[in-house]
């Protein structure tokens, strides 16, 4: 990749604009997150001098100079690489890599998706040839999907006989994944296992639901409440669940939720669409919080788990005096995403 020195000059109408605003306004730069990262990568200079925060404000007259990595004209394949998409990566070898992806980010190409996806960004960190490409050109190195407004925890594959031992994994139902979700009402029981069958809605096609016509294929969720909320005066009152996936269809949790008469906070499609009620969350709460599985090559016993989100946990913060107490499960697990920092 070649790198570029861009120089900047502070204008009346950037005086005390944060130093990550003030650079992805510029022409010619990346995103704000990406500019974010650069400053973290010591390439930013204000009057000479490193920048030490992102939030640091910029003053009239400042000389401020970024040094940015391109990516190459030729990415060797269909999608073109984009470092300047953060990668918050747990774990990483000569085989994969444990990601915990951000909420807003697709994970592969897709109408209006063309070079902002996870897929571009594992084509920057590793390269095509260092990708598994089972599922074709357009998704390298992916084993499962995240939907976009979904958090956390993710597997990707650097070649194609991982990425099969991986997807092997999830259809023999021994790859753990864990989620952490908010749902609307008064969940009765301490656990319990759903399972349905799943196709496409015949009367929305951006919807799934849950079904038995032919082409539906199984879906199994299993869940644990974790802690209990009581009803307001606009609300039904909120549960906080973990929920195990062991099959991996759409949208599974959200329409498994919604078929159980408690669908996810927040969520657009499948929720409820009053904010009241959904405490000003505009994506669902969902966050893929643990996974687990044996290594394909090495063996070895991969286990990371991954602490909510600050979004999240604001909403949790938020309905807290609220709380009719944690089962079990719950007081084991709510201390590990960060619920009581």
């Amino acid at each position: 990749m070649g790198k570029r020195i861009v120089n900047l000059l502070v204008g009346p109408e950037s005086d005390g604009m944060r130093l990550d605003a003030f650079l992805a306004a510029a022409d010619g730069m990346p995103s704000r997150s990406a500019c974010a990262k650069l400053v973290e990568a010591g390439s930013v200079q204000i009057n000479t001098c490193p920048a030490t925060s992102k939030s640091e404000k910029v003053l009239l007259g400042d000389r401020v100079q970024a040094e940015i990595e391109d990516a190459p004209a030729d990415a060797g394949g269909l999608l073109a690489p984009n470092p300047y998409i953060p990668l918050d990566v747990r774990f990483e070898d000569d085989y994969l890599l444990v990601i915990s992806k951000q909420e807003g980010l697709v994970c592969h190409p897709s109408p209006g998706h063309v070079d902002d996806t996870l897929a571009n960004a594992l084509v920057a960190r590793c390269g095509y040839e260092h990708l598994g490409m089972l599922q074709g050109e357009e998704r390298p190195g992916i084993v499962h999907r995240l939907d976009m407004d979904t958090s956390g925890l993710m597997v990707a594959a650097k070649d194609d006989a991982t990425q099969k031992a991986l997807q092997d994994l999830i259809r023999m139902r021994v790859l753990d994944r864990r989620y952490i979700t908010l749902v609307h009402g008064y969940v009765a029981r301490d656990e319990d296992t759903i399972v349905t069958g799943i196709a496409r809605s015949t009367r929305d096609r951006l919807r799934m639901a849950v079904s038995d016509a032919p082409g539906a294929r199984e879906a199994i969720t299993t869940y644990r409440t974790l802690e209990r909320f009581e009803a307001g005066t606009r609300d039904e009152g909120y549960s906080l669940l973990e929920c195990h996936l062991y099959t991996g269809r759409t949208h599974q949790i959200r329409v498994h939720m919604r078929h159980t008469g408690h669908p996810l906070v927040g969520d657009q499609l499948y929720g409820r669409g009053d904010d009241r009620v959904n405490l000003g969350l505009r994506r669902q709460f969902l966050h893929s919080w643990s996974i687990a599985f044996d290594h394909p090559a090495t063996g070895e016993r991969i286990e990371r788990c991954d602490r909510l989100p600050d979004d999240l946990l604001a909403i949790l913060n938020q309905i807290g005096e609220r709380s009719m107490g944690r089962t079990e499960a719950g007081e084991r697990i709510c201390p590990l995403l960060g619920c009581d920092v």
